[in-house]
């Protein structure tokens, strides 16, 4: 049976959303900025502090809404995310690590924020103390508190229940 132009675009080989229409007009363009925006969180998020997989899963969820590209992208990415989550709560010591890591990022996210003189050991000049200010500082708080419900999601889903 011969395929219609709109059959043929909306069931690309093996494609997931095969017999959906994708968004168009401002859902659009919304979904396009939060998707790259999130993609770009996540890949700053992997060198600097913060939840980088999990940010990249979910902007690539979004974008696998408009690319073929990014559906192909999101399993993979989406395996190494889950696997790296659950690594991280596979015991007690790196749970305790974890969140240990978070609670330090939020108390150094508010250190920068609150901006105490520059202490006499500081090596550099002044302006290199704590530079940013309280924008550095809520960055840094907000990845803290992302970082351990990220924890807790991922003790949720992946450690057995006792």
């Amino acid at each position: 049976m011969p395929r219609t132009p709109r059959q043929g675009r909306t069931r690309r080989r093996g494609s997931v959303l095969a017999g959906r229409t994708r968004p168009r007009g401002a859902s659009r363009v919304v979904g396009l900025v939060v998707g790259w925006l999130l993609v770009l969180i996540g890949l700053a998020a992997l060198v600097l502090p913060g939840p980088g997989l999990l940010a990249l899963v979910a902007g690539l969820a979004v974008l696998a809404q408009q690319y073929e590209w990014a559906r192909r992208w999101l399993q993979p990415v989406k395996r190494k995310a889950f696997a790296a989550a659950a690594q991280g709560v596979k015991s007690r010591r790196n749970i305790a690590l974890s969140f240990t890591g978070a609670l330090l990022l939020v108390l150094l996210g508010v250190l920068w924020g609150v901006h105490p003189p520059v202490p006499s050991w500081w090596p550099l000049e002044e302006r290199w103390w704590l530079p940013g200010g309280w924008s550095v500082g809520s960055g840094l708080i907000l990845s803290g508190l992302l970082a351990a419900a990220f924890i807790v999601y991922s003790i949720r889903r992946f450690r057995p229940q006792a």
